[in-house]
């Protein structure tokens, strides 16, 4: 079973506060946090995690779409991750590769490298039980706001990967709010 659940909706707001949009994926034995990064307090986190019956101690992958702060704060929520970036994979001291775009973390998630917001941007597209998901943030938002992103290094390269994702995704998790469906 491989499931997909964004447990908390990020945002950005005028007064300075940011959220990243944070998501837990079940596929199998794997247990995966995406971007688990700034939250009002660490219940926000946690909280989700305990109504779906996921203790911090046995998730197995923390996933980062990429290394901005507001995406990685609370890595160490989770102890016993592996921690997976566009470029390797963490655990303890131990600084290990993977093969980078086509990777796969568990059968159902695969890495993708999709710079855009920064240069070492990655997505995770999960085929979940009841469709595609693409945790990114080649989106700010769910009304897919900013259609420019001021952090791009090359917006040319982000169409370029938006495009590559909204061909597979049926839905779509955004740096910073809720997902939104993909419409042909």
């Amino acid at each position: 079973m491989t499931t997909v659940h964004l447990i908390h909706p990020g945002y950005i707001r005028d007064d300075s506060r940011v959220g990243s949009s944070i998501s837990l994926v079940r596929d199998g034995d794997a247990l995966i946090v995406a971007d688990p990064g700034l939250v009002a307090s660490h219940a926000r986190i946690l909280d989700p995690l305990t109504a779906l019956g996921v203790d911090p101690s046995a998730v197995t992958h923390v996933f980062l779409s990429h290394h901005h702060p507001d995406h990685t704060m609370n890595v160490a929520l989770f102890p016993n991750a592996e921690v997976v970036d566009f470029w390797a994979r963490y655990r303890n001291d131990l600084w290990l590769g993977h093969d980078g775009d086509g990777w796969k973390l568990s059968d159902h998630a695969t890495l993708w490298l999709t710079p855009g917001h920064s240069n070492e941007d990655a997505s995770l597209i999960v085929d979940a039980d009841d469709a595609v998901y693409a945790l990114t943030h080649l989106w700010w938002r769910a009304d897919r706001t900013p259609e420019i992103d001021p952090h791009a290094p090359d917006q040319a390269v982000l169409e370029t990967q938006r495009a590559r994702v909204l061909a597979v995704a049926d839905i779509v998790i955004p740096g910073h709010g809720e997902s939104f469906r993909v419409t042909v």
